[in-house]
């Protein structure tokens, strides 16, 4: 039985990291499991930047954003002699096994660990939602309450000045946060790397919307890396009767308190992740299917698609 494992968040931060450590450390201290808390992600690691934890080190965090061992990059992870380095630090701490919590970097980082003989459990932590093997990844509940709470404050004003609001979500390259917003804020517009961008089909709909449907404002939700929001407001005014308004929401979508579901959902996935430990499996990443917590090969998720919302494109189509 393992005896001692280590926890780290690598990559972007995302609101419920801090549920996850927690979970982790608590669940494996009842079952007689030391845990090492390793600091800045693969850099700690190799650094041997880490520290024993105990019950109380991870007492008052579940309500925290961002995550409390930090994170870095490591691009040069990928190369042999790191990752040997790596383990080597891992070895002389007495450290059998690791949660890796982060996103599809950071997945690959615990795969190549395991096939070295580490055992490692990658928890999907990312507001971008963009993980295959999971329905959901912790934060992205949060940064979707993020968005919507500034998408209704934009209408606010946008409805006073003949506005239309072109407002640009994270998500990478993955739409689901545009497209959660849009249907919860009831967004004239979505565009992310699934609808594609036709900048001319963009500006007709919205002479359609101010001039046949007599709307005074509109929005659209924008996932980032698909147009320039900035030209495409400019061409808006220039266009349309609407006067054009870009926003770009930004990091603020990472912070913050992470929501009940995103606390829930992190505790859940680490107490599979230390379940899993113990029976001796490693390189799998943890997942919620369905509303039920799942696990799979790391490989296997990453060469499956992340699956489409083809009804939720449809219900969106079908709402405006």
């Amino acid at each position: 039985m393992v005896r001692k494992i280590g926890v780290l968040t690598s990559g972007g931060d995302a609101p419920g990291m801090n549920a996850a450590i927690r979970s982790v450390t608590r669940i494996a201290l009842r079952n007689g499991i030391e845990v090492v808390g390793i600091r800045n992600g693969y850099k700690g690691l190799l650094e041997g930047d880490m520290s024993l934890f105990n019950r109380s080190d991870v007492s008052d965090i579940l309500d925290r954003g961002g995550t409390k061992l930090g994170s870095a990059r490591l691009p040069e992870f990928k190369e042999d002699e790191i990752q040997n380095k790596c383990i080597e630090n891992l070895n002389n701490n007495g450290i059998e096994a690791l949660v890796v919590i982060g996103g599809d970097g950071s997945y690959r980082g615990a795969r190549s660990l395991t096939e070295k003989g580490i055992n490692c459990i990658g928890l999907p932590g990312t507001i971008d939602n963009d993980i295959p093997g999971t329905d959901f990844t912790i934060g992205f509940d949060t940064a979707l309450h993020t968005c919507v709470e500034n998408v209704d404050k934009l209408r606010d004003t946008s409805s006073s000045h003949h506005r239309c609001s072109i407002v640009e979500v994270m998500g990478n390259h993955c739409g689901d946060l545009a497209l959660y917003t849009a249907i919860s804020c009831g967004a004239e517009m979505v565009i992310t790397p699934e609808t594609g961008f036709d900048e001319e089909e963009v500006l007709e709909k919205l002479r359609y919307l101010g001039d046949v449907m007599n709307k005074n404002h509109a929005i659209v939700i924008v996932s980032e890396k698909v147009c320039d929001v900035d030209s495409l407001a400019h061409k808006v005014t220039q266009n349309t009767g609407f006067s054009g308004r870009a926003t770009v929401l930004g990091h603020i979508q990472r912070g913050g308190s992470p929501s009940a579901i995103d606390r829930v959902l992190a505790s859940r996935m680490g107490e599979k992740a230390v379940d899993l430990l113990m029976e001796g499996i490693g390189g799998h990443c943890v997942g919620i299917i369905d509303n039920e917590i799942t696990s799979m090969p790391i490989d296997e998720a990453l060469e499956s698609p992340k699956t489409s919302r083809k009804k939720l494109y449809r219900l969106f189509d079908r709402l405006v």
